[in-house]
């Protein structure tokens, strides 16, 4: 029984207890901005990417530097021709070792070689543009890194305003639900009096539970705002977040006589792109002209493990022209100009559609404050009219199904004029964004 008991207990208040440890925390946008710098995930990786293009780059450095081995082999033999050479390398060859038969079976030897070899590229022509290629991907996507970051910082300001939407909502409802609670008082005085009809409360009930169901919803938006606020931010805490600002429109003219320009990281960075894969199609074209490489080997050879009693060097140089391959050298000049073509025209494409997203902005913004300015006396003259509807209602004057359509109303325009004001304030952050 005492078991059965201590069960309940904790099915009961173990959600209470877990609800009472989620912390509401009050937070700036500055003090999000700073966390989503350090810790969000998109901007990590877009970091990483630039690492490795980075990376890639470094490694076209061997087209300038010497490349060095080292090797050490140890063999046994009893092949004639190996078995000579190796004596040779060791130098040990004396006249008896010219005797036929010890030439046509020689007796076992070992044989240890160390090797020294070194390889310098001295002229590659197609192998400089390949480096040239890989610094232009590498400065693309250090770019596109800077340019992910200022969206990551957009898509925060946008969910922090959502935020502060989502709270102010709830503050909204809270009242119209005091108003519509007050308004039922009074439905209910008046049909004890006959004053009212049953249909009258039911209706009055029904807008009741409307602005609960609603306040509900408003909730429950707060902790997704919140959540999602917590993700950009890095947050593996379930911590409620509270906006320490509230949300207000701050009218700004002089941002619609801003001209567009082209001087932007995500811009560049196709800039960049375009020039990569033009370095690509002119290394594809070079491959027909020759490469030139220099190699040197020091060896080293005994009879004994690591042994170097005979030691010997080589130097040389090499002149390599690869004269004909098929069709597959002409081919992969075609992809290349093909490549270069197509991305000559994504580029013109993103500055085009970037100049219209631009125009697009601007005018979306001055619809939002035209909107914003009807917003504001809509939410005023729907207030005015509340007022003067409860009064009569008050007194018996106005009908119930008036007053409940004036509550709407007034609750709605109050919404609208929220929603208004987080599309201006978004619309001239978006513009902000397009403009660096």
């Amino acid at each position: 029984m005492r078991n059965k008991t201590l069960l309940l207990f904790t099915f009961l208040f173990l959600p209470i207890l877990f609800i009472s440890a989620q912390q509401t925390v009050s937070i700036s946008l500055n003090e999000v901005l700073a966390k989503v710098a350090d810790n969000n995930y998109t901007n990590k990786i877009s970091e990483e990417d630039f690492k490795a293009a980075k990376a890639d780059f470094n490694q076209t450095n061997a087209i300038l530097l010497p490349s060095i081995s080292i090797s050490h082999t140890a063999i046994t033999t009893t092949n004639p021709l190996m078995a000579f050479g190796s004596k040779l390398n060791q130098e040990i060859l004396t006249p008896a070792d010219f005797d036929p038969t010890l030439l046509n079976n020689p007796k076992e030897i070992q044989n240890y070689a160390t090797k020294i070899e070194v390889k310098q590229p001295l002229l590659n022509f197609d192998g400089m543009l390949m480096r040239k290629a890989a610094k232009a991907k590498m400065n693309a996507l250090e770019l596109k890194s800077a340019r992910t970051k200022k969206y990551i910082k957009l898509e925060v300001t946008k969910a922090f305003m959502q935020l502060q939407v989502a709270y102010k909502a709830i503050e909204v409802l809270n009242k119209a639900k005091e108003a519509a609670s007050a308004n039922k008082k009074m439905a209910d005085n008046n049909f004890k009096q006959g004053y009212l009809q049953k249909a009258d409360i039911l209706s009055v009930d029904i807008h009741v539970t409307e602005v609960e169901n609603q306040l509900v919803s408003a909730k429950s938006n707060v902790k997704n705002a919140s959540d999602y606020l917590n993700f950009l931010m890095g947050n593996t805490n379930a911590n409620q977040l509270k906006p320490a600002s509230n949300l207000i429109a701050t009218l700004n003219n002089s941002i619609y006589n801003t001209p567009f320009s082209t001087n932007r990281e995500d811009i560049n960075a196709m800039q960049k792109s375009t020039d990569a894969y033009h370095y690509m199609y002119k290394a594809a074209k070079n491959t027909y002209l020759p490469n030139l490489n220099a190699f040197g080997s020091y060896e080293m050879y005994d009879n004994h493990l690591f042994g170097t009693s005979a030691k010997g060097y080589l130097v040389g140089a090499q002149l390599s022209w690869n004269v004909f391959e098929g069709y597959k050298r002409i081919g992969k000049v075609q992809k290349g100009k093909a490549e270069y073509d197509k991305a000559q025209l994504s580029f013109d494409q993103y500055k085009n559609k970037s100049q219209l997203e631009f125009n697009k902005a601007k005018r979306q913004l001055k619809d939002a404050e035209n909107k914003l300015k009807l917003t504001n006396l809509a939410v005023e003259q729907s207030k005015e009219e509340l007022r003067i509807r409860t009064n009569r209602f008050k007194e018996g004057l106005e009908k119930t199904s008036d007053l409940l359509i004036s509550e709407t109303k007034y609750l709605q325009k109050q919404l609208e004029n929220l929603q208004t004001v987080f599309a201006y304030n978004y619309s001239k952050a978006y513009i902000q964004f397009l403009l660096k």
